[in-house]
C-alpha cells in the first residue's frame, strides 16, 4: 500500500513539472530575466544602472519583444532621471496609454501595441517641441546603430536622421 502511495505521488508531481514545462513562456528563453520582469511584470529598472540611459550614439530604439521600432536617437535627451528619455516617438500608433495608479498616484503607464511590453511612463515635463517626456527602461529595448540599420531591416528610418543634419 505505501508502494503504490509513492508510486502515485510520484506521477502527479512529474504530470505537474511536464505541465509546467509545456506552459513556460517562450520569452523567459529570448529575454533575460530583467527584461521579462519589465516588460511582462510591469517592472522597473534601477536609474543609471542601465544599458540605455547615456547612450548619446545616433540610431533607433526598436521594442524588445517585437522589433517594432520605437524612438529615435534624435529625440533623445538627458532628463537627469537615470533612464532613457525621449521627448518624442516614431509613430504614434507603435505606444498605447493607459492610467497607473500602482505608486499611490495618477501616472501614463506606456506600452508597445505591437507586443503589449511594458515600456515606461510618460510625463508633461520634457523639453520643446513637444514637453513630453517619455521615460523607457532600457530593459525594454533593444538599439540599433545608425550604421546598422540597412543589415537589420530598418533602413527606412534613415530619413528621421536628415531632420538632424538640417538643424
Amino acid at each position: 500500500m505505501k508502494l503504490l502511495f509513492v508510486f502515485i505521488l510520484f506521477i502527479i508531481l512529474t504530470t505537474q513539472l511536464f505541465q509546467q514545462d509545456e506552459e513556460r513562456d517562450p520569452l523567459k528563453d529570448k529575454l533575460t530575466k530583467l527584461q521579462y520582469d519589465v516588460t511582462q511584470n510591469c517592472s522597473t529598472e534601477p536609474p543609471f544602472q542601465n544599458e540605455y540611459w547615456d547612450n548619446k550614439e545616433d540610431g533607433i530604439y526598436v521594442d524588445i519583444v517585437s522589433g517594432k521600432p520605437l524612438f529615435c536617437s534624435i529625440h533623445k535627451y538627458d532628463s537627469g532621471t537615470g533612464w532613457p528619455s525621449f521627448y518624442d516617438i516614431i509613430d504614434d500608433e507603435s505606444i498605447k496609454e493607459s492610467d497607473d495608479y500602482d505608486v499611490g498616484y495618477k501616472r501614463v503607464e506606456l506600452k508597445s501595441t505591437s507586443s503589449n511590453s511594458h515600456l515606461g511612463h510618460l510625463f508633461n515635463d520634457g523639453p520643446n517641441p513637444t514637453g513630453m517626456r517619455y521615460c523607457i527602461n532600457s530593459a525594454s529595448l533593444k538599439f540599433v546603430k545608425y550604421d546598422d540599420l540597412d543589415n537589420e531591416g530598418l533602413g527606412d528610418y534613415k530619413k528621421l536622421f536628415e531632420k538632424k543634419a538640417d538643424r
